[in-house]
């Protein structure tokens, strides 16, 4: 990417996309230096298309039904990303385990966001599970995603105190509003070419991150 220019992002959904709006808007704001140059979807009933859509960003829906294999799928989603020479590719909501298939030729271009302070609660349910081991906080990890599910190194954390009182929902919805800013903010920096992904994991100015990632709270620039 040439000094100046505009990152590239594909932005890959399955539901209603609310962090594919906090993109859109981070874009739109300058906040991030780039543009989203497709929104894809396994999903044809998926929502956050029609946000895209409405946004002027070219949609594209893979149906993970209409393929034999979980690798046969992955090698259509990856002929349909490379195709857009997107600079970084976001998971934003995106349902699916990936496969080496596609995880491979992203590496270190492919970011997540999972909604629990990695390493605990990696899967489903992240929330319930942290009101049920009695934590006093929870959040949310952006990360860079490997073969391993949800344990790619962590990029940035933030936390939200749990009150009393916390439902699984009521948690979330605090949780995601974390989401919205840490995302876009990670991918700036990669856009910016600060952040990478090496053998030692991930690096932010040249710099190996914490095993758990920057702690937003701690962060300044």
């Amino acid at each position: 990417m040439r000094p100046g220019q505009k990152g590239r992002l594909a932005i890959l959904i399955s539901g209603r996309g609310s962090n594919l709006q906090a993109f859109i808007e981070a874009c739109a704001s300058g906040q991030l230096a780039a543009e989203i140059c497709v929104v894809i979807s396994n999903n044809p009933a998926a929502t956050g298309l029609d946000r895209a859509a409405a946004a002027g960003i070219p949609t594209r829906c893979i149906d993970h039904r209409d393929f034999p294999s979980r690798e046969a799928f992955d090698a259509a989603l990856a002929r349909e990303v490379a195709l857009w020479r997107a600079d970084l590719v976001i998971l934003a909501g995106f349902m699916r385990i990936l496969t080496p298939v596609f995880i491979q030729p992203l590496a270190g271009r492919l970011l997540n966001v999972h909604p629990s302070l990695l390493p605990k609660y990696p899967g489903l349910q992240t929330h319930q599970r942290a009101l049920d081991a009695g934590d006093q906080e929870a959040g949310v990890t952006v990360h860079f995603v490997t073969l391993e599910l949800d344990g790619g190194p962590p990029i940035i954390q933030a936390r939200v105190p749990i009150i009393p009182g916390d439902t699984a929902e009521s948690l979330a919805a605090r949780v995601i509003v974390q989401e919205h800013v840490i995302y876009p903010l990670a991918a700036q920096w990669h856009i910016a070419g600060r952040l990478q992904l090496t053998e030692q994991g991930a690096c932010l100015d040249g710099k190996p991150l914490p095993a758990t990632g920057i702690d937003y709270r701690q962060e300044v620039a």
